[in-house]
């Protein structure tokens, strides 16, 4: 048997069909989402598969190639986010309050969740090549290089990408040997910051946000609008659900019809399939998680373990963060949904990362 024949046989094909499920029950969704509507929402459902597939021949090479490519390849793709992100603050644009997407030719996508990609990369590599050192030593290497993408992030300002971070960074240190008694202090003096970052960091339509997520009868027209009428959607889809395309759903009357498809994705899919539904979905993310995982912990080294548990801490901050603020558990951000949420180069990229996993699955009896 071939090397290639190996490892094809090789992949894990749970992953391939959780991430496959996903990916086409969120084109269905999209079409959903936007089937009520006139005008280029009609052609969303269509670009992201289009999306879906690239995404799809990139996730299969990337599984195939020998994961500890990122020896080399982490710095430049490091470099090449955070230049995209400066550019992003000279020339990008801005959309819903942040100067966050970019513009390059056909191409529209956002340089912090390539910066976020790149950090994992970077810092997975680094924290595998000196764990002899000291831990605050490598503390503060870990704070140097995701410090810059944080603070530039924070300047379009997208605090939705900043906080995705947080959960990423904790489990990789942990991971990587840090003593816990660090990382508490770290979370202690997070904690204390927020209140400051709140009054005199945060844009006044962020405030606004976060206190309608603490009280959303204060501005049950204003801030808490969109969480009002997300709990309720997802509370009149019952057991059952409305239906698919159905046109006694809130999604298509039109009162997500700018975000039914992206950031309120699951708003869509608890309405028109229910409970049931919603749970599937819970079910598809839990499993997905549980393999990033279980792959960690069968990587054979500690590169491998790295690059798994911080994707893993990446998709579950974003499914965490987005389907808890359509039921009132988090405050709004634009944090989109991975693979059912309206959004090709997101996508992508999610694809690539669990392609990463994929390799070091399928490489785990391998070592350097």
């Amino acid at each position: 048997m071939t090397p290639f024949l190996r490892k094809l046989l090789g992949l894990n094909w749970l992953l391939i069909g959780i991430m496959l499920g996903l990916s086409g029950f969120g084109i269905v969704a999209i079409y959903s989402a936007t089937y009520f509507y006139e005008g280029s929402y009609n052609n969303f459902w269509h670009q992201q598969l289009i999306w879906v597939v690239i995404g799809m021949v990139i996730f299969l090479v990337t599984s195939l190639i020998d994961y500890r490519w990122v020896k080399w390849g982490a710095l430049p793709v490091y470099i090449c986010s955070v230049g995209f992100l400066l550019m992003t603050l000279v020339m990008g644009h801005r959309v819903n309050g942040a100067k966050s997407w970019l513009h390059l030719g056909p191409i529209n996508f956002q340089p912090a969740q390539l910066a976020i990609i790149g950090g994992i990369l970077i810092i997975a590599l680094l924290l595998s090549q000196f764990r002899s050192w000291h831990p605050m030593l490598r503390l503060a290497l870990v704070g140097a290089i995701a410090g810059g993408p944080m603070l530039l992030i924070l300047k379009q300002p997208d605090l939705g990408e900043t906080l995705v971070w947080g959960p990423v960074l904790l489990a990789m240190l942990l991971v990587a040997g840090i003593p816990l008694r660090y990382l508490i202090c770290i979370v202690l003096l997070v904690v204390t910051a927020m209140p400051i970052a709140f009054y005199f960091k945060l844009e006044p339509y962020q405030q606004a946000r976060i206190t309608a997520f603490a009280h959303p009868d204060i501005d049950p027209k204003g801030a808490a609008w969109d969480i009002n009428n997300s709990l309720n959607a997802i509370g009149s889809g019952g057991w059952n659900g409305k239906g698919y395309m159905s046109p006694d759903a809130l999604v298509g009357q039109g009162i997500f019809k700018t975000a039914g498809h992206t950031d309120y994705i699951f708003t869509t899919i608890s309405e028109q399939w229910g409970f049931i539904g919603s749970v599937a979905v819970l079910g598809a993310f839990a499993m997905l998680l549980i393999i990033c995982l279980f792959t960690a912990y069968h990587a054979s080294d500690e590169l491998g373990m790295l690059l798994s548990v911080g994707l893993a801490g990446l998709l579950f901050f974003h499914i965490y963060q987005n389907i808890g603020m359509t039921i009132a558990l988090m405050p709004i951000t634009g944090v989109p949904l991975p693979l059912l949420s309206y959004g090709g180069s997101f996508a992508v990229l999610v694809m690539f990362g669990l392609g990463l996993v994929n390799s070091v699955w399928v490489h785990r009896k391998s070592l350097a």
